[in-house]
C-alpha cells in the first residue's frame, strides 16, 4: 500500500465486476491541493475511481483518507464508509444537471442551504460573492437552464458545486458536452479555480489539451490501473508510456513572457533551461504561460544551423532513447541544460534510419530544432 503523508488524498480501490474479474485496482497519493487530473482513454476506469471517491460506488476493497495536514478525515476502511450525502463533496457532472424548475439563483440556494446544515460551513456573503465574480454569473442568476446556454449552465453547476464548500471538488469530463466553441469560453473560469479558491480538484478527462491547459498532477490509467503519475511535465516528457499514449508524446513546459519582438509579432518565452520564440498572441510580459511541443515536431541536428527556417534550437543531451509503437521510429528523450541541473526535457520523434545515422547514443549533445509550440495557456 502506498505509504500516508500529510497533505495528500490517499485512494486504495479494487472493483470486481460479477464474473470476478477486476477492472479498477488503483493505490495512489494525491496532493490535496491544485489540480489533479485523472486521464486516460475511454474505459480505463476513470469514472469509477471518482465515483468511488465521492461514494457513489463501493468497493469493498477500499480506503480514502482526506489528509490536509490540519485536518484528517478518513471516508473509507475497514468497517467505515461515509455515504456521498455525508462527503463533504462538490461534484460537477458531464450535464450540468440543474434543477430545471428553479432560477440559476434558486439553484445556487440549494447548495448554500446544503451548506448551512454542516455547523461548520456557513457560507458568508465574501466567499458567495468571490464565487459569482470568478464564474462570472453575475448577469444570468435571473435566468432559468433552459435560458441559458450550455456553457452558462456548466458554470453555474461550477458556482453550485463550490457553494456547498467542499473539502474535495470532483469534475468528471465536465466539458465534454460542450463544442469547440463553449469549451473555449468555459476553460479561462476554470483556471481562475486554481487561482482563487483553496481547494483540491479531481479532474476527469481523456482531452490532452484540457489536461495540458490545467492540471498540476496527473494520474494516467489504462485497463483499471495507474500506468504513471506525478508533476504534470515530468509525466509527459516520460517515453516509456503504453502504446495507446504515444501519439500523445511530447511535453509541457511552464515559463514567462520576458520580451516582445513589435517587429515580428513575436513573444519570447524563457523557462528554467531554455526560451523560445513564438507568435504574440497578446500576452503581457511578465505573464506566466504554459506551452506543448510534440515530439513529432522537435527535430535534431548535430550543428547549430543558422541557414534554416526555424527559429527556436535549443542544445539538448540525449538520455535515453526507444523504439515508437512504429517499428520504422524511435522517441528520444531529451535533456535541457546543465547536466548537474537537468529539470527540464524533450522529446523527439524521428525514424530509426535518422537515428542510426545521427548516432544517438546517451550522453550525446546536439541541437534540437523545434517546428511548431502551442501555447495551451
Amino acid at each position: 500500500m502506498t505509504e500516508l503523508s500529510n497533505n495528500f488524498i490517499h485512494a486504495r480501490f479494487k472493483l470486481v465486476d460479477e464474473t470476478g474479474e477486476t477492472f479498477l485496482d488503483i493505490d495512489t497519493s494525491i496532493p490535496s491541493s491544485g489540480i489533479t487530473a485523472i486521464f486516460g482513454h475511454s474505459g480505463s476506469g476513470k469514472t469509477s475511481l471518482l465515483r468511488c471517491i465521492a461514494g457513489l460506488e463501493k468497493a469493498e476493497q477500499g480506503q480514502l483518507v482526506i489528509n490536509n495536514g490540519s485536518q484528517k478525515s478518513t471516508w473509507q476502511d475497514d468497517g467505515i464508509f461515509l455515504p456521498t450525502h455525508k462527503r463533504p463533496i462538490g461534484y460537477v457532472f458531464q450535464e450540468a444537471s440543474l434543477f430545471p424548475h428553479l432560477s440559476a439563483q434558486k439553484n445556487l440556494d440549494y447548495a448554500i442551504k446544503r451548506a448551512i446544515k454542516r455547523a461548520d460551513a456557513p457560507v458568508s456573503s465574501d466567499f458567495y460573492q468571490r464565487v459569482i465574480d470568478v464564474m462570472g454569473i453575475e448577469n444570468i442568476l435571473e435566468r432559468y437552464p433552459s435560458q441559458l446556454s450550455g456553457g452558462e449552465r456548466q458554470r453555474i453547476a461550477i458556482a453550485r458545486a463550490l457553494l456547498i464548500q467542499p473539502r474535495l471538488l470532483l469534475m468528471d469530463e465536465p466539458l465534454a458536452a460542450l463544442d469547440h466553441q463553449r469549451k473555449q469560453e468555459i476553460l479561462p473560469y476554470l483556471e481562475s479555480l486554481h487561482k482563487s479558491f483553496d481547494i483540491p480538484i479531481l479532474y476527469v478527462s481523456h482531452s490532452m489539451d484540457e489536461v495540458a491547459r490545467l492540471a498540476d498532477h496527473i494520474l494516467v490509467l489504462d485497463q483499471g490501473k495507474i500506468i504513471a503519475e506525478g508533476e504534470l511535465t515530468q509525466v509527459f516528457s516520460r517515453i516509456d508510456l503504453p502504446k495507446r499514449l504515444e501519439e500523445e508524446s511530447g511535453v509541457i513546459l511552464n515559463g514567462t513572457v520576458v520580451e516582445k519582438d513589435e517587429q515580428w509579432h513575436l513573444m519570447r518565452i524563457a523557462f528554467a533551461q531554455g526560451e523560445i520564440w513564438l507568435a504574440d498572441n497578446g500576452e503581457v510580459l511578465q505573464q506566466d504561460v504554459r506551452i506543448r511541443i510534440l515530439a513529432k515536431d522537435v527535430s535534431l541536428a548535430l550543428q547549430n544551423h543558422d541557414d534554416t527556417s526555424i527559429v527556436n534550437r535549443i542544445l539538448v543531451t540525449v538520455e535515453d532513447i526507444k523504439s515508437d509503437q512504429d517499428k520504422a521510429m524511435s522517441l528520444v528523450r531529451l535533456a535541457m541544460g546543465n547536466e548537474s541541473i537537468v529539470s527540464e526535457y524533450l522529446v523527439a520523434k524521428l525514424t530509426q534510419k535518422s537515428a542510426h545515422h545521427l548516432q544517438l547514443k546517451p550522453g550525446l549533445s546536439l541541437w534540437a530544432q523545434i517546428k511548431s509550440v502551442a501555447l495551451v495557456r
